[in-house]
């Protein structure tokens, strides 16, 4: 049997082996999602494009991703994670770089959409991929660190995206986002590579793991397993803990793209029209979101409750977001609303990810994490394209960020809303 402090050594290992691969993998995903945040810089004048053209195209990236989510999570849970994730990545790779020939609106939407298509699966995967690995009391931090890749991408993404704006800028003809299209979408293509030689699918197969370690683990794993619910895939679109956490994901999901797609454009309206500039100061909402998600999910760990750490970290994510909206021209005051709208969103949405996993399990985690997801990310369609259309109504991105301050809000009473509906096993 192994002790405490060798449990601990079995876990470390695994945590070192897995986690900074992965939160690598994830980093390269996300920032060819969203750095038409920065493209947009550039793009929208070059192409002609109106805010609400750029919006929609923004979004309909999410729709390709909600229509084939669940069906690539039960192919991941099928095929195995090692192959699918690193079909995932190949394929997201070559079309992410594939933008930089964006020349029109339809090309534009074509290109988002299918990017969609060919990256959905991939975050669900990793949801579901650390349930074979991690217990449910140790999944809040585990989760909180692989995605603090999200706001490294903006640490990281936002000067490399800035910079290469300003540098690479009608190098050979091409221009700076064309550039940024195609310099942030290869390294996905080496990692889906690497991912396929790298990655084990299981405990079992992993060949760095002492038999003792498997075995403990393992034996972990299957006990967690004996507390969740086994419901048939068919009943995971019906049952109403399940839409719960599909809505309650929706709203929060509405605020991380809030930033995601509007970020440069909150600090170039206050009075940042240099892109580098921009870019540096772009890095640190993240930095502090970096943080302080970690330290909530350290501590919805260490105490075992999930539910006020979701509710508080959505209201202050919410109000935030009304703070940047109310002083959008005070570039310091702006900040740090955006700044506090991040770290809250951010917090809320690693952490809700410990709901759905401790519910499910089999092929009903993998169809019910992805139906969350998938919905979820629906709102990465709604987002951009309705806090554009406010911005093109009004003038002024005030609206669009009230809007998402209610939605981050809104997500807080779902989550209240969980703790009065009782599984039912």
């Amino acid at each position: 049997m192994i002790h405490t402090a060798s449990a601990d050594e079995a876990y470390k290992k695994v945590t070192l082996r897995l986690i900074p691969f992965l939160f690598i993998c994830y980093l390269a995903a996300y920032l060819d999602r969203v750095n038409v945040g920065f493209a947009k810089l550039q793009m929208l004048s070059d192409l002609k494009f109106s805010e609400t053209v750029y919006g929609l195209g923004a979004g309909i990236f999410f729709i390709g991703y909600f229509i084939f989510e669940v069906p690539s999570n039960i192919l991941l849970e099928k095929i195995g994670p090692r192959v699918w994730i690193a079909r995932i990545m190949v394929t997201w790779g070559v079309l992410s770089s594939c933008m930089m020939f964006v020349s029109s609106e339809v090309t534009y939407y074509v290109l988002r959409f299918m990017l969609g298509v060919a990256e959905a699966g991939f975050f669900p995967g990793i949801i579901l991929y650390l349930t074979y690995w991690y217990p449910q009391d140790r999944r809040g931090r585990i989760v909180a660190l692989f995605m603090t890749a999200v706001a490294f991408s903006g640490v990281i993404g936002g000067p490399l995206s800035g910079w290469i704006l300003d540098t690479f800028s009608g190098q050979y003809g091409i221009a700076g986002w064309q550039w940024l299209f195609l310099l942030e979408g290869l390294p996905s293509v080496v990692l889906g590579v690497i991912t396929f030689f790298y990655l084990d699918d299981s405990i079992a197969k992993s060949k760095w793991l002492t038999s003792e370690e498997k075995t403990f683990l393992q034996a972990r794993i299957d006990a967690d397993v004996k507390e969740k619910v086994h419901l048939p895939v068919a009943k995971i679109f019906t049952d109403l803990r399940v839409l719960l956490f599909s809505g309650i994901y929706f709203f929060m999901v509405m605020g991380l793209y809030g930033v995601g797609f509007w970020l440069p454009n909150i600090i170039k309206n206050a009075g940042v029209t240099n892109v580098l500039h921009n870019g540096f100061l772009s890095a640190i909402p993240y930095f502090v979101a970096a943080v302080a998600m970690v330290l909530v999910g350290k501590s919805s760990d260490r105490t075992g409750e999930r539910h006020w750490h979701l509710i508080i970290s959505s209201v202050i994510g919410g109000t935030g977001f009304w703070l940047s909206g109310v002083y959008a021209t005070d570039l310091t005051i702006a900040l740090i609303g955006i700044t506090i709208a991040t770290a809250g969103v951010l917090s809320s949405i690693s952490l809700s990810w410990t709901l759905p996993t401790a519910y499910l399990t089999g092929t009903a985690a993998a169809a019910g994490i992805a139906m969350v997801n998938s919905i979820g990310n629906l709102s990465g369609f709604v987002s951009p394209f309705i806090v554009g259309w406010i911005k093109d109504m009004t003038g002024s991105l005030s609206g669009g960020l009230d809007f998402l301050a209610a939605s981050i809000v809104f997500s807080a009473i779902l989550v209240y809303c969980t703790k009065a509906i009782k599984p039912v096993r």
